[in-house]
């Protein structure tokens, strides 16, 4: 029997990004006679970014699938290839000439780069392999002395939950003791209790919707059945390192609940319905309570908020409060200069600043002596020209993530002065600007710590005469 199906297209033949191409070509007014046009973007498996002006509806109607299905079958043509390649993202650039003549250039990917956000330029170098910004690697502080608040209360809270379930069916000491097994923790009393209540597994409500809305409201909260709980330590809380390098874990000394990213002792059991997740805190802050709920928000990457001081209270409805006694105030560790924030590297210099960031900026660029020399800056960002030396970075032994502008970054290079101590980095690009050069230069960097290459496939095409 001969096989009907068409082929399947390949990452690397020109006629699986033709029609991609032929888009972005069209979205160029200007006449083609005279000079090549460049074009570039970025397609991934589950996403793309292409410089195209879509169409707007007419009055009244919303836009429908129709008005981009040409964009949608060039997209879904180029993603097939990807998945086929076991390729997640790659962008590129092609240059056409006004015969028709087309170089098309793929991007990559590399093991060492993460993907652009929006863009076909590269995204976060990672020098070191496996390497973590340092928020990710800080663990929870001990604290001597954790006790469960005075709320929680075993017999209340089964009791109270027996009457609220009446019918649900209960996890076994073997199942609840498999549990502890695969996390590598034993579970507080509280979630014990709760789960020897209700196993929360959804074939024991037989698709009965008003059963499992009726246990959310009983326990306060989505429940993960045993097979769900997990640790939600920092590996749970995925960053791209350009983000992660900005944050900063603080705990007051007053605080209930540790500044962390995640902790080795936040078990999570639940979900707000909202994609917050709902954790037992076993390493709370200095003046929390062992075993309190805690709240981890999904639009945030470091901290998590008290909800209650035991899983008690939160059956009960009785939430819990930060400490309201005013605290001292403290020097930011992360700083931003700019326009709208601090207007000078002086305003932000103090010995605890962990991460320097400087943005837009009308005035005189900025020299870097005023933060040499200070022993927790680990991050620096600086938006193109506003460094009046950039070999004053060369100074800076303690960063382990930069990100400067191709200028900045061609004088590193060029003197020899890029900081050793790097774990990653990263080019910053605004505007429309050629993909190419900036690939070069993330090239020079990564073989600076002889790190694998963005690679560039050139593809050759014809669309006949552009005009």
């Amino acid at each position: 029997m001969v096989d009907q199906r068409p082929p399947v297209a390949s990452i690397l033949d020109f006629a699986t990004w033709e029609p991609v191409l032929r888009l972005l070509l069209a979205d160029h007014p200007q006449s083609h006679a005279a000079r090549s046009v460049r074009v570039a973007g970025r397609i991934g498996r589950h996403g793309w970014s292409l410089a195209l002006k879509r169409r707007m509806p007419p009055p009244g109607r919303a836009a429908q699938v129709e008005d981009m299905q040409e964009e949608f079958d060039a997209v879904e043509r180029v993603q097939s290839a990807l998945a086929d390649a076991g390729v997640d993202d790659i962008s590129f650039t092609a240059e056409i000439q006004p015969t028709g003549k087309t170089a098309l250039r793929l991007l990559g990917p590399s093991p060492a780069v993460e993907p652009g956000i929006g863009t076909p330029h590269p995204g976060a170098l990672i020098l070191v392999d496996g390497s973590l910004p340092e928020p990710w690697r800080r663990l929870p502080d001990p604290v001597p002395g954790a006790a469960p608040a005075p709320s929680a209360d075993l017999e209340l809270l089964e009791r109270t939950l027996r009457e609220r379930l009446p019918h649900a069916i209960g996890a076994t000491e073997e199942e609840i003791a498999a549990a502890e097994a695969r996390l590598d923790v034993t579970l507080p009393d509280e979630l014990k209790v709760l789960y020897r209540v209700t196993r929360a597994r959804w074939e024991d409500l037989g698709d009965d919707y008003e059963a499992a809305e009726r246990e959310c409201t009983a326990v306060g909260c989505e429940l993960f059945d045993l097979d769900g709980l997990y640790v939600a330590d920092a590996s749970s809380r995925h960053c791209r390192w350009k983000f992660a390098a900005m944050e900063a874990v603080v705990t007051p000394p007053d605080a209930m609940v540790q500044g962390l990213v995640g902790s080795p002792g936040w078990i999570a059991f639940g979900d707000n319905g909202g994609g917050d997740r709902l954790a037992v805190d076993l390493t709370p802050g200095p003046r929390g309570h062992l075993g309190q709920v805690i709240m981890l928000s999904h639009e945030e990457y470091a901290g998590a908020a008290l909800v209650a001081d035991s899983l008690t209270d939160l059956v009960l409805g009785r939430p819990g409060a930060e400490p309201s006694s005013p605290h001292e105030q403290q020097p930011p560790v992360v700083a931003r200069v700019n326009v709208a924030s601090l207007k000078s590297i002086q305003a932000a210099a103090h010995p605890g600043l962990e991460v320097l960031s400087i943005g837009v900026w009308n005035g005189a660029p900025f020299s870097l002596a005023p933060v040499t020399g200070l022993p927790r800056l680990r991050t620096l960002t600086a938006y193109p020209g506003t460094l009046a030396d950039p070999l004053e970075i060369a100074k800076l032994t303690g960063l382990e993530f930069l990100e400067l502008g191709p200028e900045e970054w061609r004088a590193l290079l060029d003197a020899g002065a890029v900081p050793r101590s790097l774990s990653a980095a990263a080019i910053v690009v605004h505007g429309n600007q050629d993909p190419l050069p900036i690939v070069d230069i993330a090239n020079e960097i990564l073989a600076l710590w002889d790190r694998p290459q963005i690679i560039q496939t050139v593809l050759e095409g014809d669309f006949g005469p552009l005009a």
